[in-house]
């Protein structure tokens, strides 16, 4: 129902902006799946959705236990950067084991940018949603000082960015597998049975769901509330800085002042979307990637503004929140009858 209600919603904006809602629609949701270039687009859906899915799944986690971790953009950045500077570092060594190392630095990069919030709520009660939030920020002005600082190309003619990662024959090696697709594909794919392990065959998975339920019961069922804030908020903060990683090892290729591009963001949707299921999510991961690519085709065919895209994709969460009542509420029509 949310998903009609988006389209509903969506295809008047795209009227009001001068365009054929059926046509914007198909354009979105159709073209990318079966259209003249799906077979392009079809692998495009795995390797825009991987980063949402790998953010998502350790956002999911936090928010089953009430931890809230809204700044996974930062993390996903800082670990995107560390993970650059270690391939930088060693360039131009062609070897195997660049690009494992520079996999290991993203996931502890985005963790230790996690744990700043999570320390401080352990330690003062500070709240985390405004820390991880603002740490974003940070994060963004610690990209804009790397790519014209010290991970600037010295070959590039003073313009800011790094070099191209790709030019790593180790790395490529690692990263590029059949039909395009990279290891972020495998370690979103990964991720999400991990966690669906976790929550249906662990310990830890049921610690999750009790401190969600009710806190005060899993007090009483030796649950150490701080060490749990510690695990969600280092978990979800490394698989985002793997995302970032991933990203600018694979599709990106360097690091750029704009190269954060709102997935940490994004991927709350996803999470809500999938209705914080690990499985449910690589599905959400997939809705949401779909509507990246349709948007992407819809600017360039249709003159879709690309704000409209990112207003169509809020409508989607508005929606999934809004009708969520009916899961719990019946609408009646009719008369009440005095008691």
């Amino acid at each position: 129902m949310a998903v009609v209600l988006t389209m509903i919603a969506g295809g008047i904006l795209f009227a009001v902006l001068g365009n054929d809602p059926l046509v914007a629609i198909r354009t979105i949701f159709w073209d990318p799946l079966f259209g003249e270039f799906a077979f392009y687009y079809r692998p495009q859906l795995l390797v825009k959705g991987a980063p949402l899915i790998l953010i998502a799944i350790g956002l999911s986690l936090g928010f089953r236990a009430g931890i809230w971790n809204i700044g996974a953009e930062g993390q996903y950045i800082v670990g995107a950067i560390c993970g650059a500077a270690v391939g930088l570092a060693f360039y131009p060594l062609q070897s195997v084991f660049v690009f494992p190392l520079m996999v290991l630095s993203g996931a502890l990069g985005g963790m230790a940018w996690a744990m700043v919030p999570a320390l401080l709520k352990v330690r003062f009660g500070t709240n985390e949603i405004l820390v991880s939030l603002m740490l974003v920020y940070v994060a963004e002005n610690l990209l804009a000082a790397m790519a014209l600082g010290p991970l600037r190309n010295p070959d590039g003619m003073g313009f800011p960015g790094s070099r191209n990662l790709a030019q790593y024959e180790s790395a490529d090696s690692w990263i590029a597998e059949a039909a395009g697709l990279h290891w972020g594909v495998v370690a979103a794919v990964l991720a999400a049975i991990c966690a669906h392990l976790l929550l249906k065959r662990h310990i830890l998975g049921f610690q999750i769901r009790l401190t969600g339920q009710s806190r005060r019961a899993a007090r009483f069922a030796g649950v150490r509330p701080n060490a749990l804030v510690l695990f969600c908020l280092g978990l979800s903060g490394a698989l985002a800085g793997l995302a970032g990683l991933f990203e600018v090892a694979g599709p990106s290729g360097q690091i750029s002042i704009d190269f954060n591009s709102g997935y940490g963001f994004t991927a709350i949707i996803v999470a809500f979307l999938g209705r914080l299921h690990p499985l449910g999510i690589v599905l959400g991961g997939l809705l949401l990637a779909l509507t990246y690519i349709g948007g992407e085709i819809a600017q360039s065919q249709l003159g879709l503004p690309a704000a409209a895209i990112q207003a169509f994709q809020g409508m989607l969460l508005f929606f999934l929140l809004g009708v969520d009542v009916l899961t719990n509420y019946r609408i009646r029509i009719g008369r009440t009858e005095t008691a």
